[in-house]
């Protein structure tokens, strides 16, 4: 962004063109032609030291500049180097979100391109990796601009780099990097890199990981810390002048009021603010998706242009969103902490946090898009009354804030709010998903001893949302939250509630057919597998009972047999022979015993006056033994006559 001349309160008298060590022409030209003449404090602190070969840690104000303080020096000590091969990489500059890296990546152009043999590339995710390994092999690259996340990803896959002369190393919002969990890609880059090179580490907060950071990838570095003057604000007005991580042409001010009330307070500010340009900042994705579809809805702000900005979109329609805002005079941005770091959107009037940000260190990141390079812009928190100690803990961060007036005349919003729901699924749905997505992202506030997510009145919430029916939360039936405030919605089956889009409505009903069918068939099933394994169960234990009863009733037959034959044998009815027939014994001997090996007839010895044991074939083939019957006095005469 342009300067307007040292009378502008964020520039010094200094010009680029005083500077030590002396920028080269083309430098000057470039920062000429985009109307930059006066340095801001980072700028003029930190382009000297890093153009000295100094390694720096810069701790500035957001809004401050920074981007053209490590831009410049970068092209400079390139530009004195010998002009490198194709896939020499002589500088990298590494930021954590795609939007910010294209933003980089823009300002950059126009001093790299004063080199005509160096070629930079923007690598974010988004797009396919293939295509970028490709153009690489094929154009060339000596400046990589983009996430850490991508820019592994190509020092994993191109061998054809060459890191070895690698000059300067940059990380903006470097506390940013570390707290999106990008601290092993980050490690594992600069372990790549020499050692010898000039790095330079960029953030508007310093942290322990990013000091740890500094400690890890820094030589000797030069801290450089620029902080704003405001005026103090509270209990500090005896003080003349704070030190003030916000910029000093910012008004920041706070609205306390209850949940169900937060809907109506935001419309409310758009339609006074129309001709005004708002962004607004809500905790989850979702959240920002289901008040994109909202807001439009509502007649009041029909003539509003209303754009949507999340992380979980595609890279071409985030682009295309940040690109249209960037463009209108006056319009709304809802979007989430995507755009909270280094955007330099011109023209931004209001910030409006809907939710308070989960990390505290991102407020001033969020408000820092209004008020840049000296300009002035005001912002707004919305506070739940449980909240208000979050007041005082930003004050004792430098973060000075005003109480706004609560409107008591605000139009209220739920019934609208709850006709487009009943109207269309997707509204429904889309509130729902933005209710949980938000109590989840409640939960894990970094301030949780401010933001008690146990002491949530989840039915003012729901009511301020919108909703038709409270969502089944395991939070709310193990912790009793309160559900007070909620007016449930009379005569509305929240099932029969259809979609407008005829697509997705005709796509719902196969999907409603084909589930009842599912369940049928499983119920059929089930209902088939109970009777199965009933009948199964009663005939294994019935069989049990027969086998028993069989075997017994077999046994009593077989001795009824036997002692019915030997009746018979007794009395001369039947002879020996046949009796040994009847009996299954065949034709034997006593005197030439069978073996075992020879058939299933063992011995049988008939000595006068003894027992005779028999053993013998029935049924199957089944050999029972101990089978015993008592031969008596006749049988013996019978076969001694014969």
């Amino acid at each position: 962004m342009a300067d307007e001349g040292p009378s502008n309160q964020a520039l010094t008298g200094t010009r680029f063109s005083e500077l030590k060590p002396a920028l080269s022409q083309p430098v000057l030209d470039a920062l000429s032609t985009g109307g930059f003449h006066f340095c801001t404090p980072v700028q003029a602190a930190t382009i000297p030291l890093l153009c000295s070969h100094k390694d720096v840690a810069v701790d500035a104000a957001t809004g401050s500049g920074k981007t053209l303080a490590f831009v410049v020096p970068l092209v400079e000590i390139i530009r004195a180097c010998p002009a490198p091969k194709p896939h020499q990489v002589m500088g990298m500059i590494i930021s954590p979100t795609r939007e910010l890296s294209l933003q980089i990546y823009n300002v950059a152009r126009p001093f790299i391109m004063t080199m005509p043999k160096v070629k930079t590339m923007l690598l974010v995710g988004g797009v396919d990796v293939r295509a970028d390994m490709k153009r690489i092999e094929e154009e060339g690259v000596n400046v990589l601009i983009g996430t850490p996340g991508r820019l592994h990803d190509i020092m994993e896959r191109a061998d054809i780099l060459d890191f070895r002369s690698l000059e300067v190393l940059i990380l903006d919002e470097a506390d940013r990097l570390l707290d999106m969990g990008f601290q092993k890609q980050v490690t594992s880059v600069i372990s790549r890199l020499p050692k010898l090179r000039r790095t330079g580490l960029f953030s508007a907060t310093q942290t322990e990981a990013v000091e740890e950071l500094s400690r890890a990838g820094l030589r000797n570095p030069v801290r450089v810390e620029v902080r704003a003057e405001a005026k103090p604000v509270g209990m500090a007005a005896s003080l003349e002048t704070t030190s003030a991580k916000t910029p000093s042409g910012l008004q920041i001010e706070y609205l306390i009021c209850e949940a169900d009330k937060k809907s109506s307070q935001l419309v409310h500010f758009l339609l006074k603010n129309k001709s005004e340009k708002i962004i607004v900042y809500f905790m989850t994705c979702a959240s920002v998706d289901y008040w994109g579809v909202v807001l439009p809805q509502i007649t009041a702000l029909k003539d509003c242009s209303i754009k949507s900005l999340h992380g979980r979109m595609k890279q071409s329609v985030r682009e295309k969103a940040l690109a249209a805002f960037t463009e209108l005079s006056s319009g709304v941005l809802l979007c989430t902490d995507v755009a909270a770091r280094g955007l330099d959107i011109p023209g931004v009037d209001w910030i409006l946090q809907y939710d308070p940000p989960q990390d505290p260190n991102v407020f001033i990141h969020r408000v820092g898009r209004t008020a840049r390079i000296g300009r002035q812009g005001r912002a707004i928190v919305f506070l739940l009354p449980k909240e208000d100690a979050y007041v005082e803990f930003l004050r004792l961060r430098r973060v000075p804030l005003q109480e706004r007036v609560y409107t008591d005349d605000a139009m209220d919003v739920i019934p609208l709010v709850r006709a487009a729901g009943k109207e269309d699924r997707d509204v429904m749905e889309k509130g729902l998903k933005a209710f949980v997505s938000y109590f989840r992202a409640y939960k894990e506030h970094h301030c949780s001893y401010i933001f008690r997510w146990k002491e949530l009145e989840i039915g003012k919430l729901a009511m301020g949302y919108g909703l038709l029916q409270i969502p089944s939360i395991p939070e709310v039936k193990h912790h009793s939250l309160s559900v007070e405030g909620f007016l449930p919605v009379n005569n509305v089956c929240v099932t029969e509630i259809k979609y407008k889009d005829r697509a997705r409505e005709k796509q719902r009903q196969k999907n409603l057919l084909r589930k009842k069918e599912n369940e049928s068939l499983k119920h059929k099933s089930e209902r088939v597998k109970q009777v199965l394994d009933s009948a199964d169960t009663m005939a294994r234990k019935k069989t049990g009972r027969q086998r028993r009863a069989t075997q017994t009733k077999e046994d009593n037959d077989e001795l009824e047999k036997e002692y019915r034959l030997l009746k018979k044998l007794k009395r001369g009815a039947i002879d020996e022979s046949e009796y040994e027939k009847l009996m299954g014994l065949g034709n034997f001997s006593e005197e030439n015993n069978l073996s075992e090996d020879e058939g299933d007839i063992p011995s049988v010895k008939n000595t006068m006056g003894h027992k005779k044991t028999l053993k013998f074939k029935r049924g199957k083939g089944r050999k029972h033994e101990g089978k015993q019957s008592k031969i008596g006095f006749k049988k013996r005469n019978v076969r001694a006559r014969k």
